[in-house]
């Protein structure tokens, strides 16, 4: 796409408008990249990476910033990430180890996010884990006609409770035997394979008495993914002294918005966790945080080896790349490891 030349000039822009947060010219370009160079072919290749639509020119300045497709290039061709171990993280990290109690998990997640917030200077996020959906108990309460309780108990105590609305009316006896089988057949399985096994063994059972356990099996999938459904944001108030988004109110009304919402983050993080490794989306790629402004670095963490949920930092495009890469990664592991410990 651009030859080598211009690849040192653009990571150099990049670089330094990182560091200083001021529009680049090409005397500093000049300095900085190390190339022999005149001024007049800097400003020529300036030109051109401007044309590809990489760096752009402020009005107010003779300088250039780099764009979201300036950054995504960067970080995708330019950026090398050193591997970073907890112990060598240094102090913050290392008592933020100890804090994380495995026997408190939404603690774990709430100082997760506090943790990303006061590393990173910028925004945490923390999806809460996703439960496995594995049933221990089930039970049916008939209400009235046509009414049904539904009752999930999980390996871990938790209970869950729906009323389901059904075609049939059921009597007590048939409520039973519908209990019994789903007890004796499939307890300790996710709801998932309960549905799997109801529809290959459904010629084996009642028809009203299928219909029910596959209500009961929706029924409870839909309760646990509501149950789920909760992500931690901390440090929403440390994107008022971001230099590109301070001044601007009405994106950061509609940046607190998004947070207070919740819904599109939850739908982000969730998409984050099927990717390996760390994630970065930069300006409006994510579609749920459109600022050009602003990037999101994310990372899915794991209890016993299942991608449960996923953790990350919002802040500016202008931000330390590398820097976030390694605290997310890290934050990642340091919950995996908290989460999972017995």
């Amino acid at each position: 796409m651009i030859d080598d030349r211009s690849r040192t000039l653009l990571k150099t822009l990049v670089e330094r408008y990182i560091a200083d947060g001021q529009p680049v010219g090409s005397r500093t370009l000049s300095k900085a990249s190390g190339l022999d160079l005149s001024p007049a072919t800097i400003r020529n290749v300036m030109a051109d990476l401007e044309e590809l639509g990489l760096i752009a020119s402020p009005h107010t300045s003779a300088g250039r910033v780099p764009t979201a497709r300036g950054y995504r290039l960067f970080v995708d061709t330019m950026l090398t990430v050193r591997p970073l171990e907890a112990e060598a993280a240094g102090g913050e990290l290392a008592a933020a180890r100890e804090q994380l109690h495995p026997d408190q998990p939404q603690r774990v997640i709430a100082q997760a996010a506090s943790l990303l917030s006061s590393l990173s200077s910028y925004v945490g996020v923390v999806s809460a884990p996703r439960k496995a959906g594995v049933f221990h108990h089930i039970e049916f309460l008939r209400l009235g006609e046509r009414r049904v309780l539904v009752i999930l108990v999980a390996p871990d105590g938790d209970v869950q409770n729906r009323v389901i609305f059904t075609a049939h009316d059921y009597g007590a006896a048939e409520l039973q035997e519908a209990t019994n089988y789903l007890n004796a057949h499939y307890a300790g399985l996710t709801l998932d394979e309960v549905r799997a096994r109801l529809k290959r063994e459904i010629e084996a059972l009642r028809s009203e008495i299928a219909a029910l356990m596959q209500a009961a099996v929706d029924a409870g999938s839909e309760a646990l993914a509501e149950s789920s459904d909760h992500v931690v944001v901390a440090g929403e108030r440390n994107l008022l002294g971001v230099q590109e988004l301070g001044s601007d109110m009405s994106s950061l009304r509609r940046l607190f918005d998004v947070f207070e919402q919740k819904t599109q983050l939850m739908r982000l993080l969730d998409v984050s966790s099927r990717a390996e490794g760390v994630r970065i989306y930069i300006g409006g790629e994510s579609q749920v945080v459109p600022f050009e402004q602003l990037s999101v670095v994310t990372a899915p963490y794991e209890v016993d080896g299942r991608v449960v949920g996923t953790l990350g930092v919002i802040g500016p495009t202008r931000m330390r790349y590398e820097r976030m890469i390694q605290l997310v990664d890290i934050t990642a592991r340091l919950v995996s490891h908290a989460l999972s410990a017995k």
